[in-house]
């Protein structure tokens, strides 16, 4: 059964005073109307909103905004260090697979042009090859909401990518290690 998602996408702009606050507030009522059903898997709305502001707290201290922490935050998976090193270190911690699942982190291996990684996490699962992510620095120092990425592997396994950069444009073809699933708080 194929999920239709409209896609929406948002780029956190570094943001000062009132206007970050009036933002994050949005931002959760947004968040929040989008989890009225129950039957659907989403992020919790509260840890997106933390996520985000500890961006916005970043960048208002003129710090640079990474991946990683934002992955952090936002999973609830506590792995620190490069993005590269994320699947060796979710070992013996961590679920680890190459299915997507709402609030999982996605684990790209690192390349010529991404030496350190990335990680990104789930948002959505539009399709068996399609998801949604929220993730930060794929555009530099900003937090990129909802954006498309499409598996292009040759065994449907999500070990190759493409990133949907801008709305309806994919970029390059990209490693991915695969899924590392947040712990169950249950």
């Amino acid at each position: 059964m194929q999920k239709s998602a409209r896609k929406i996408n948002t780029i956190w702009p570094p943001l000062t005073g009132v206007a970050r606050v009036a933002v994050a507030i949005g931002l959760f009522a947004l968040v929040s109307a989008c989890t009225q059903n129950p039957n659907d898997a989403d992020i919790d709305p509260e840890r997106q909103l933390r996520a985000l502001q500890e961006v916005s707290k970043k960048q208002a201290r003129g710090q640079r905004v990474w991946c990683v922490p934002y992955a952090r935050n936002l999973s609830g998976i506590e792995i620190r260090g490069n993005a590269k090193d994320w699947w060796g270190k979710a070992h013996n911690i961590y679920q680890r697979g190459n299915e997507p699942v709402v609030g999982a982190v996605m684990s790209f291996r690192a390349t010529r042009g991404m030496p350190l990684g990335h990680v990104a996490v789930v948002s959505d699962v539009v399709t068996e090859r399609e998801v949604v992510v929220n993730h930060a620095n794929w555009h530099r120092n900003k937090v990129s909401l909802k954006m498309g990425v499409k598996d292009v592997s040759k065994n449907n396994d999500w070990t190759r990518v493409r990133v949907e950069s801008h709305p309806g444009r994919y970029g390059s073809f990209y490693p991915v290690n695969g899924f590392i699933y947040p712990k169950d708080d249950g």
